[in-house]
């Protein structure tokens, strides 16, 4: 949700850089008569995007969300699969909970070990086996209310609410908690949306699964009438005997099921949460080319699983793990219904009576249930809130730190008249050979260029700023890989490339296969723009470059006078052999050069620089707090964001570059 608002807003602190195209929102003619709802969402956006503490508010509620949605991921196996392995101690009463929670961590280390094959291997058992647990619930119900009479169906009458809250107020209070574990994990639907249309999850939501639950509840409470002193675990209790076992091994597998289905959906939310800047960046295997949401993240899967066994390990029953488990469903609650709010009214332009309806109607319920969960906190909900709070420091540092960061790279970059100016007064000189200079930002001359200018005495005859992009889709066609761009006028032969990859095409490509496939593509661009260019009119010729401007002549220390506007590659003139026999090539800007000529000189520049091969200059930025800032920004900046990022998978394509070959410039920022 926090992602659909950066889409209609600029509300998020790093700029997105994955932006829908400009021609796409031009070729929509849909246009909107002026109404009561769309000025208010107007009003809305403009509020949102000119306010630096509303954005810091969404930016800091999704954080909490997050945090929470994990946290509830991490319950989720600790309370399903230990109540579903509590179900032993009614099978065989001798049983003791130190085993119980010795075969709940077996089942979970299982579990976790098989996840990454679950998400494809094994997948396609998932639903007969939840299709048969459903029945066997609805089963069972329908079983004890035959059994033990039809009494339960009067909790459909909502007046024995009042009757329990006026009995006993503050009892009937603390038990709201309890009673919202019954929806708890409903959230996980969602991870299914991407495999299924949703108005099928719907129909077997309403369908399927609301009423076996239903029955299931019903036939426990016929249980429970008839008998008051029944044991703890009632649904094992309430199996009648020749069904137990069974029932007990598919309420096993249904439990790992469960977890199962948290997991990709956090392995999802996570997807997402470093898209968009706010968590460190991850490795992530696509495990299927058929849908790009079935994706495994190894670390976080073992993460995933020490909670877990902490959580068990600490807790050790059932009943403490519940109070956890409220705290963080109401908590991901809570979340949803502010988001959906403030999209209803900038996105869905919603009549604002629904709005407030809806807010009043699910906030008021949610906090009221979020009221009873905390008054557990000394029961166990304060680990969750602990580990919670934790998540959040995480996903805080890291984003603070990365805008930062992104903040001192645009101010650092080098402009193109800056860029235009550079010439033999420096002392650059051009050689022969290709420069691929990887950065992170897709406008302007990285700053690490300029550092790299200041302390070498030489670049490349041929400049490409490489900058990596993952797309949604499995693969991106080798045609289709790179989108070139110049950089200033065509005399610099300077470039900026985009190398486009999908979710599945392979990153760990050799040099010498990446460095091939990128000239061939430098080399269809400069023709097709060769091509384009001589089908224009005479006025409209090289309209990509740079307006010429005024000469401007200076004088060096030892006397000699220099020309700023002297393109870098004056000093630098191509061998005989590799340019084809022209009537002049004293300046490649020559307006008498036909364009034919002009391109046959500049593919001979690539040529030559494709034999003398190639160098990447690869930018290993630290980020610093200047001096005179405050101690708790030198604390998260120095010291804790500089271990997530030195720890975490780097942005660029790593490829097996030989060390002859490769280039690494360290540039310190000071924020």
């Amino acid at each position: 949700m926090y992602s659909l608002i950066c889409r209609n807003a600029k509300v998020s602190l790093i700029p997105n850089q994955v932006q829908a195209q400009p021609e796409k929102r031009m070729s929509s003619f849909r246009l909107k008569l002026p109404t009561d709802e769309l000025e208010r969402s107007i009003k809305v956006k403009e509020k949102l995007e000119s306010s630096l503490m509303m954005k810091k508010l969404l930016l800091g509620l999704v954080l909490f969300g997050t945090a929470m949605f994990i946290s509830n991921g991490v319950i989720t196996p600790a309370m399903s699969v230990l109540s579903a392995v509590s179900g032993l101690k009614v099978g065989i009463p001798k049983a003791s909970q130190d085993v119980v929670v010795m075969i709940s961590i077996a089942l979970l280390v299982v579990l976790y070990s098989l996840q990454r094959y679950a998400t494809s291997k094994i997948g396609f058992i998932v639903g007969p086996c939840l299709l048969i647990w459903f029945c066997c619930l609805g089963g069972i119900g329908i079983c004890n209310l035959s059994r033990y009479g039809s009494g339960a169906f009067k909790a459909f009458n909502p007046l024995y609410i009042f009757y329990y809250f006026g009995r006993n107020p503050f009892q009937a209070w603390l038990s709201l908690a309890g009673c919202l574990l019954c929806a708890t994990g409903s959230e996980a639907i969602f991870s299914n949306l991407c495999h299924f249309p949703v108005r099928f999850v719907q129909f077997m939501f309403v369908l399927l699964v609301l009423p076996c639950l239903v029955l299931a509840y019903l036939g426990q409470a016929a249980f429970l009438i008839a008998n008051e002193k029944t044991p703890e675990h009632i649904f094992f209790a309430s199996i009648p005997g020749n069904a137990f076992w069974p029932v007990f091994l598919l309420a096993n597998l249904a439990a790992l099921i469960a977890s199962r289905t948290m997991t990709i959906a956090i392995f999802q939310c996570l997807k997402q949460s470093i898209s968009l800047g706010c968590f460190p960046r991850l490795k992530i295997v696509h495990t299927s080319r058929k849908f790009m949401a079935k994706i495994y993240i190894p670390v976080v899967n073992w993460f995933l699983l020490a909670s877990c066994l902490g959580f068990i390990l600490l807790f050790r029953s059932t009943s403490d793990v519940g109070n956890a488990y409220a705290i963080a469903e109401l908590g991901v609650m809570i979340m949803a219904t502010v988001y959906v709010t403030l999209i209803m009214l900038l996105i869905w332009e919603t009549n604002i009576i629904k709005v407030i309806s809806f807010l009043i109607t699910f906030l008021s319920l949610e906090l009221i249930f979020f009221s009873s969960a905390l008054s557990s906190v000394g029961d166990g909900g304060w680990a969750l809130l602990v580990f919670a709070s934790g998540l959040v420091m995480i996903m805080f540092i890291w984003n603070y730190g990365t805008k930062l960061k992104y903040d001192s790279e645009l101010k650092q970059k080098l402009s193109k008249d800056l860029m235009r100016k550079l010439g033999p007064n420096l002392g650059t000189m051009r050689a022969p050979g290709l420069g691929l200079v990887y950065s992170e930002i897709v406008t302007g001359v990285p700053a690490i260029f300029g550092h790299f200018l200041t302390a070498l005495p030489a670049i490349h005859s041929i400049i490409v700023f490489v900058c990596v992009r993952n797309v949604p889709v499995p693969a991106v066609p080798q045609s289709e890989r790179f989108l070139f761009q110049r950089v200033c006028t065509r005399g610099y032969h300077m470039f900026r490339c985009i190398a486009r990859y999908g979710y599945k095409d392979k990153k760990q490509e050799h040099h010498n296969t990446f460095e091939r496939l990128l000239i061939e593509g430098l080399e269809k661009f400069i023709q097709r723009e060769a091509v384009e260019l001589s089908l224009q009119s005479e006025d409209d010729v090289d309209s990509d470059e740079e307006p010429s401007t005024p000469g401007q002549i200076i004088t060096a220390p030892n006397g000699s006078l220099y020309s700023l506007d002297a393109p870098l590659l004056v000093d630098f003139t191509p061998s005989v052999d590799t340019i084809p026999e022209t009537p002049s090539c004293s300046t490649p800007q020559d307006p008498s050069l036909d364009y034919t000529q002009n391109l046959e000189l500049e593919l001979a520049f690539i040529k030559q620089a494709k034999e003398s091969g190639a160098v990447y200059l690869i930018d290993n930025p630290i980020v610093k707090a200047r001096k005179d800032s405050w101690f708790f920004k030198k604390l998260i900046i120095n010291y804790f964001f500089a271990f997530l990022r030195n720890n975490c998978r780097r942005a660029i394509v790593s490829m097996s570059i030989p060390h002859s070959n490769l280039l690494q410039v360290r540039l310190t920022s000071y924020v």
